[in-house]
């Protein structure tokens, strides 16, 4: 699919709780590599944010990873970001996919809600939509995306995934 041209989103977001800086190309080696940073939790990172550094481009973009950082001790609890840029859908709106996740302990204090409702505030300013793939059995996350705006189903991708979206917000 061609990119659309979407504006850059910022390199940190920053929320009441969190701030959800962007993973770098450098970052991304090292944690590859096994380097582990002072800041990280001793669960972070966790194999799927392994799988989403491996995903990091040396071209600058601001549509990766990203680590969730608790802002009152600047402890580096988990991830989200984008699967890339905004590509067209078959209606021709931009869409981009996002995936989140906190190590066990930073689960059910509503980061991950916080968070996606973060960088959902950038991607509305930008009238990205955004989609979503979990699994059917994961329901705090379905939960998640629900709080989200997440309301229309798209069925099942081709890993049994539920592929969930979030229209941009009218206005």
């Amino acid at each position: 699919m061609t990119e659309l041209p979407v504006s850059d989103l910022p390199g940190e977001v920053s929320t009441v709780r969190l701030r959800l800086e962007l993973v770098t190309y450098a970052e991304a080696r090292g944690m590859l590599a096994g380097h582990r940073s002072p800041n990280f939790h001793p669960a972070y990172p966790r194999q799927d944010d392994l799988d989403a550094a491996s995903m990091v481009r040396d071209d600058g973009s601001t549509w990766g990873p990203r680590h969730i950082v608790r802002a009152f001790d600047g402890l580096v609890v988990g991830g989200i970001g984008f699967f890339g840029p905004p590509d067209p859908a078959d209606d021709g709106t931009a869409e981009a996919e996002v995936g989140y996740g906190l190590v066990e302990d930073a689960r059910g204090h509503g980061a991950a809600t916080e968070a996606l409702q973060g960088l959902l505030a950038r991607t509305d300013a930008l009238g990205v939509r955004v989609r979503a793939s979990v699994l059917p059995e994961n329901k705090p996350s379905i939960r998640v995306l629900a709080k989200c705006g997440f309301t229309s189903l798209r069925g099942s991708d081709e890993d049994g995934n539920l592929v969930m979206v979030r229209p941009v917000p009218a206005g």
